[in-house]
C-alpha cells in the first residue's frame, strides 16, 4: 500500500512538472502563415483598414496584434531570408531578389528540426535555391521567376518532381498544408510541428479567385490621403520612382483584350494561358465589359490626370482586396482545422507578410522604400495556452526577431550568430528591460524601379533616411507627420534631433556589423531576380 501511495504521488508530481516545463510533450506547434505584399491597411484588425478580414482578425482578437513590426529590407527574397536566419541582409547574403541563397547557415526550421520538431513548407519560397534538409517535407511554387501563378500553378517538391495542380494557388497551398498535418497526426508521434504556409497572394498580377470577382463591384474604396502626392519636400528620387499607379493596359490592372481576340501564346498573356478554358471564360466574362468601358473612357480622354489616377486606383485596389479575401477565407480554414482536431490551445499561429505595400499611398503600388507603408509588416500571433486575448504590442519589433522568438517559445537555445531578439515577453504582455529604441533599415537593389539604395533608422517618433548614392537625407516627425509628406531635414530647429539620430544610426551599424564598403560606389544592382 505504501509503495502504491508513493507511486501515485510521484506520477502526480511528474505530471505537473511536465506541464510547467517546456518539455517534449508540452512544446507548442507553430504555424507560420505568410502572404506576399499584404498591407496593414488591408487587415481590419489594424483599425484603419479599407476591408474586412474576420479570420485574420481572429488571430489578433484571440492573441496579440503587433502595431510596430518592421522589415529590415522591403523586398521579397531579402525579407524571407531575414526571417529564416534572424540576420540582416548583409549578414545572410540576400541583399536583393537576385542574390544567391546560402542555406549553410543558421536557419529557423533546421534549428527546430534538430530539436525534435517535424518541419514542412508549402507555397511561395522565392529564394534562388530550393529548400534543403531543414524541412521534412516541402512543395514550392515555381514559374514566373519563382513567384508562381495564381491559376493551375506549377510546384516542385522534395523529390525534384514538377507538378501542375489544378485550381487556385491560395486554396491549393492551404489544402496541401492540411493534408500534411493530417499525415503528421496519423503518425501518432509525440513530435510538435513547424509548418510554413506561404501564399503568393496578393502579389502582382493580383488575379482573384473566380468566386470573388464580383466582390466590391458596387463599392468605391476610399482613396489614401497621399494618392496625389507631389513629392515637393522629397528628393528627386520620389518623383522618378517607377511605382506609380497608371491607367495603362496590363495585368497589373487586369486590362487585357477581349476573349479569343489575342494570341494566348504571347508572353504578356502567360498568366491567362495558365487557366483552363472554363476558368478563362469565367475570367473574361467579368473583365471584358470592364475593359471595354476602360477603352471607351481612354478614347474620350477621361483618364487623364487626377481622373485617370482615381480610376486606376479603383481597378487596382478592388482586385487587391479580392485576392486578400481569398487569403482570409483560407486562414479561416486553417483555424477551423485546428479547432476540429483539438490543436488550437497549444499551437502558435502567426500571420505576417514579407513586407507591407503601398496601396495607393504617395500614388504608388509597390514597396522597397523605408516609408511606413512599405517598411511595416503585419504581425498577428495567437497561442491560447500562453498569450492573452486582445494583447496589443506597441514596442518596435523587426523580422530579425522572428527566429529567436519562435526558438524561445519552443524552448530551443538561440544561436550566437543571430542578430534579432526574442519578443516572447512582449507577446505575453511583459516589457523586458532595455528593449530596443530603434530599428535599422537598408535597401540594396539600387536602380530597380528607379529606387536608389538607402539606409536609415526609425524610432518611436522619428525616421531618418540616408539616400547615400546622392548623399541626401530625409527626416520625418511621425507624430506630427504620420504620412511622411514633410521632410524636415535641415530645418534649424531639428539639428539636435538630426545629431541624435545619426549617432543612433552609427551605433546600430556597429551593432549589426554593417560594412563601410557598402556606402561607396559602384552602386550596382545586386542580382537579376524578379520582385
Amino acid at each position: 500500500m505504501k509503495f502504491q501511495v508513493l507511486t501515485s504521488i510521484f506520477l502526480v508530481v511528474t505530471f505537473f512538472a511536465c506541464q510547467a516545463q517546456p518539455g517534449k510533450m508540452s512544446r507548442p506547434n507553430i504555424i507560420f502563415i505568410m502572404a506576399d505584399d499584404h498591407a496593414t491597411r488591408a487587415i481590419s484588425a489594424y483599425g484603419d483598414s479599407i476591408n474586412l478580414t474576420p479570420n485574420i482578425d481572429r488571430i489578433a482578437n484571440e492573441g496579440a496584434l503587433f502595431v510596430n513590426s518592421f522589415c529590415a529590407n522591403s523586398i521579397c527574397s531579402p525579407s524571407r531570408a531575414t526571417i529564416l536566419t534572424g540576420k540582416h541582409s548583409h549578414k545572410n547574403g540576400v541583399t536583393g531578389n537576385g542574390a544567391l541563397w546560402k542555406s549553410n547557415q543558421t536557419l529557423l526550421p533546421r534549428q527546430l528540426k534538430r530539436n525534435g520538431y517535424a518541419t514542412a513548407l508549402f507555397g511561395k519560397w522565392h529564394l534562388n535555391r530550393n529548400p534543403g534538409n531543414e524541412f521534412d517535407q516541402w512543395k514550392i511554387l515555381m514559374g514566373a521567376g519563382r513567384q508562381g501563378h495564381y491559376y493551375n500553378p506549377e510546384f516542385t517538391d522534395k523529390t525534384g518532381k514538377s507538378i501542375v495542380e489544378e485550381g487556385y494557388s491560395t486554396d491549393i497551398i492551404t489544402r496541401e498544408s492540411l493534408e500534411w498535418m493530417d499525415a503528421h497526426q496519423a503518425k501518432k508521434e509525440d513530435k510538435p510541428f513547424f509548418l510554413m504556409v506561404q501564399y503568393k497572394a496578393p502579389h502582382t498580377p493580383r488575379m482573384p479567385a473566380l468566386r470573388h470577382l464580383h466582390v466590391y463591384e458596387q463599392d468605391t474604396i476610399p482613396e489614401p490621403l497621399t494618392l496625389f502626392d507631389d513629392y515637393s519636400t522629397r528628393g528627386k528620387h520620389a518623383g522618378k520612382a517607377a511605382m506609380k499607379i497608371k491607367s495603362e493596359p496590363g495585368m497589373s490592372l487586369n486590362v487585357f483584350p477581349a476573349y479569343n481576340s489575342y494570341d494566348i501564346n504571347k508572353k504578356q498573356y502567360h498568366y491567362l494561358q495558365r487557366m483552363n478554358e472554363e476558368q478563362r471564360q469565367a475570367y473574361h466574362a467579368y473583365y471584358d465589359s470592364l475593359n471595354n468601358e476602360y477603352r471607351q473612357m481612354k478614347r474620350a480622354g477621361l483618364l487623364e490626370g487626377r481622373a485617370g489616377k482615381s480610376y486606376s486606383y479603383q481597378r487596382f485596389i478592388k482586385d487587391y482586396l479580392r485576392v486578400v479575401k481569398g487569403i482570409d477565407e483560407n486562414v479561416g480554414t486553417i483555424l477551423k482545422y485546428l479547432d476540429d482536431h483539438d490543436l488550437s490551445e497549444n499551437t502558435i499561429v502567426v500571420y505576417a507578410s514579407d513586407q507591407s505595400y503601398f496601396t495607393g499611398e504617395h500614388g504608388w503600388a509597390e514597396k522597397r522604400y523605408m516609408y511606413e507603408e512599405a517598411m511595416k509588416m503585419p504581425l498577428l500571433m495567437r497561442w491560447p495556452a500562453r498569450i492573452s486575448e486582445g494583447t496589443v504590442v506597441e514596442e518596435l519589433v523587426q523580422n530579425i526577431d522572428y527566429l529567436p522568438t519562435f526558438l524561445d517559445m519552443a524552448g530551443v537555445k538561440v544561436p550566437d550568430d543571430v542578430q534579432g531578439t526574442s519578443f516572447k515577453s512582449l507577446a505575453f504582455g511583459k516589457l523586458p528591460p532595455q528593449w530596443r529604441e530603434a530599428v535599422y533599415y537598408h535597401y540594396y537593389d539600387h536602380g530597380r524601379h528607379n529606387v536608389p539604395r538607402h539606409e536609415g533608422i526609425r524610432t518611436a517618433r522619428f525616421k531618418l533616411i540616408w539616400f547615400y548614392t546622392t548623399d541626401t537625407w530625409e527626416l520625418y516627425d511621425l507624430y506630427k507627420d504620420p504620412h511622411e509628406v514633410n521632410n524636415i531635414y535641415g530645418n534649424s530647429e531639428c539639428q539636435d534631433v538630426e545629431m541624435m539620430l545619426k549617432e543612433q544610426l552609427q551605433q546600430l551599424r556597429k551593432r549589426y556589423e554593417v560594412p563601410d564598403s557598402l556606402f561607396h560606389p559602384p552602386y550596382m544592382p545586386v542580382g537579376r531576380g524578379r520582385h
